[in-house]
């Protein structure tokens, strides 16, 4: 059963972000200001909208590569004017090309599915650590990541579309390096050794 993908807008959490002197100080430099409220409501609407056409496609791929299953019911999705996204809880700033933040959800929902499935999980992760011992733990941490997404941007978009993630994670190090790994190995065999290892 697929779960229900909730995007969210929450005053308090967002203040957070919005006072931060950190994420002020960017933005001046930028000669930007934080979104309002209504700005990040209507980009919520927008993004349901997309999500409504997309959502369940990108779902069901992640959980047929992975060979896990989603557990939970509802996942919610904290939507902030500025921020860095992360998986727990599922935080995303407002993007201005909404492939970016769908493409950015995708890769925070298959840590979501990792998590979710901890136990199979860890069987891979001892299987990394003995065969990239070199390997920083973010570049670890997404080489199945990557392989998964790969398929769900083959399955569901184009290649132009996973062309644009891969320019955009060559500002990552640790990124640029998993994404090698899986064009070297091919995502395919990575995701059939993960399969085998944790079935």
């Amino acid at each position: 059963m697929l779960p229900k993908v909730r995007f969210v807008y929450s005053d308090i959490y967002d203040q957070g972000y919005r006072n931060s002197l950190k994420i002020q100080e960017n933005l001046k430099k930028q000669n930007k200001e934080y979104p309002s409220v209504g700005e990040i409501k209507k980009y919520i609407k927008k993004i349901e909208n997309i999500w409504k056409k997309e959502g369940n496609k990108i779902l069901n791929s992640i959980s047929k590569a992975s060979g896990l299953k989603w557990k939970d019911k509802e996942i919610k999705v904290y939507v902030i004017g500025v921020g860095n996204p992360f998986s727990d809880p599922l935080t995303l700033p407002i993007w201005k090309n909404t492939n970016g933040f769908i493409d950015t959800l995708t890769h925070e929902l298959i840590h979501g599915i990792q998590a979710q499935n901890q136990e199979k999980f860890q069987k891979w992760r001892n299987q990394l650590d003995r065969q990239y011992k070199k390997e920083n733990e973010t570049t670890k941490n997404h080489i199945f990541l990557h392989a998964v997404h790969k398929k769900v941007y083959l399955e569901i978009f184009s290649e132009k579309r996973l062309k644009n993630d891969l320019k955009k994670c060559e500002k990552y190090p640790d990124y640029t390096s998993s994404w090698q790994i899986v064009e070297t190995e091919g995502y395919k065999n990575i995701i059939n050794k993960f399969r085998e290892l944790t079935k």
